[in-house]
């Protein structure tokens, strides 16, 4: 609301905002598509990203600004945040404890390296916004609108397993993994897999680092950072 009421009061047309694969919630219809409704969170976190998006598309409304925003797939790389599981999993592994490995390794995400989604940022903003033609105010898609505003999805289009992502850890850094196998954390869903085929047509983006390479420049980026270099 802040940046918001930021851009109204100083004239700033063009927003580009982060949104989440979070808002999907109990949505099991994969892949996700930006077409899909998204009324059924299952986290708190999931729930303020989704108002974030009600409220830019209401001032895109209200006030002109061209809003458009990109719901991330589980974003993975240098400087990531040290809450996150490839940072915690890393972590782990270099010094010998063991990881939580949740809802037995019967999960999925469509990991995406950070520069895949720094390049569709920049497409993003070189086209900011605007109002659809194919918007039916009597069947309205909520991907698009009448107002300036946009939503997409940005993932690498290409779930992988929780095991599968271990494992490319595992053989990164040429140490296995102690592992602690535990239930599904409360707020958290089994899968999610990103259909990017708007992005794709509409802004030729195509950028989709392998996991392999992905993984191997972020635990370049960790060893060098935390001294295990």
């Amino acid at each position: 609301m802040n940046i918001l009421e930021g851009c109204r009061n100083t004239n700033v047309k063009n927003l580009c905002f982060a949104s989440s694969s979070s808002v999907y919630g109990l949505n099991q219809s994969q892949p996700f598509k930006t077409s899909d409704h998204t009324d059924h969170q299952v986290s708190i976190y999931a729930a303020t990203k989704k108002s974030n998006e009600m409220m830019a598309h209401t001032y895109a409304h209200l006030y002109g600004i061209q809003a458009t925003g990109l719901r991330f797939f589980t974003v993975y790389g240098p400087w990531g945040r040290p809450d996150m599981a490839p940072m915690l999993f890393t972590n782990a592994i270099l010094n010998d404890r063991a990881i939580k490995v949740f809802n037995h390794g019967k999960m999925s995400r469509d990991f995406t390296y950070v520069d895949d989604i720094v390049d569709g940022i920049i497409k993003v903003l070189d086209k900011p916004a605007t109002s659809s033609k194919d918007f039916d105010v009597n069947h309205p898609d909520p991907a698009l609108s009448s107002a300036s505003y946009r939503i997409y999805n940005i993932g690498n289009n290409a779930p992988v397993s929780l095991m599968n992502f271990i494992e490319t850890i595992e053989k990164s850094l040429g140490q296995e993994a102690q592992k602690n196998f535990m239930e599904m954390q409360a707020g958290d869903v089994e899968s999610t897999y990103a259909d990017t085929s708007a992005l794709i047509e509409e802004f030729d983006y195509e950028l989709f680092t392998p996991l392999n390479e992905g993984v191997k420049e972020f635990l370049k980026w960790y060893k060098e950072f935390y001294g295990y270099a």
